[in-house]
């Protein structure tokens, strides 16, 4: 069975989201994302191995491009659909939310964010290898329940609340995830 088959026939989509790897991508995070069905990297990648590496983990890798990134061939916005929840993921996040959405993901911060602005969840999962602000090292989980979502006609981003988690911690000190 493919990741796409697993992903689909779960009740639960778990969708594993970094950001801002900066050519750095450390054996903890591999670890971490190795249950995922998806995992979504925000931009700053820097070196394309760490789009290998992370496909090497086994499921589907969408990547949009930050402004350290040097592959045009990477969209900077890219729009999805899970659970039937409009996704939109880009590297440096918008001045106002836009009204089309559910959620958007993005990163250049270097800080974890989880903030409802409008009718727009606005989720950055902050970053592995140089947090910025005092912020520590960090991921998120997505976590989408298309069982609690069957039957929602609810379009606002309401609806993801109770699916969405907070960007958690990596679970190792800051030094050895910057090694």
């Amino acid at each position: 069975m493919t990741n796409e088959e697993k992903s689909t026939s779960k009740e639960t989509l778990r969708i594993f989201v970094l950001a801002d790897t900066h050519n750095r991508l450390p054996q903890m995070v591999k670890e971490i994302a190795n249950n995922a069905d998806e995992i979504w990297h925000l931009g700053d990648v820097c070196s394309e191995s760490i789009l290998d590496e992370l496909g090497a983990i086994g499921p589907r890798v969408a990547v949009v491009r930050g402004n350290c990134d040097s592959n045009f061939e990477w969209p900077l916005v890219l729009h999805l659909v899970r659970a039937g929840l409009k996704f939109r993921l880009q590297h440096i996040p918008p001045s106002q939310p836009p009204d089309d959405l559910d959620v958007l993901l993005h990163g250049h911060t270097h800080v974890p964010r989880n903030e409802r602005r409008g009718n727009v969840l606005f989720l950055n999962p902050g970053c592995v290898t140089r947090p910025n602000r005092g912020s520590p090292p960090s991921v998120a989980w997505l976590k989408l329940s298309t069982k609690e979502l069957i039957g929602r006609s609810s379009r606002s981003a309401d609806a993801v609340l109770p699916v969405v988690s907070r960007p958690c911690l990596i679970p190792s000190e800051r030094s050895a995830l910057i090694k």
